[in-house]
């Protein structure tokens, strides 16, 4: 069963950033990659396991 949430939830970031790309919008383009990298900065660092212990 969390293969498959995992992989929907996969899919659906996968065809948001497809969609926030087709729709040419620069803010909304930069907006989706400054969150994505400021997301997996903070995921890599370790601060959201600290923040939900």
């Amino acid at each position: 069963m969390s293969r498959l949430v995992r992989s929907l939830y996969r899919s659906a970031r996968i065809t948001n950033d497809i969609e926030t790309l087709a729709s040419g919008n620069r803010k909304r383009i930069t907006r989706r990659a400054k969150n994505k990298l400021v997301g997996r900065t903070l995921g890599r660092s370790g601060l959201w396991r600290f923040l939900w212990r």
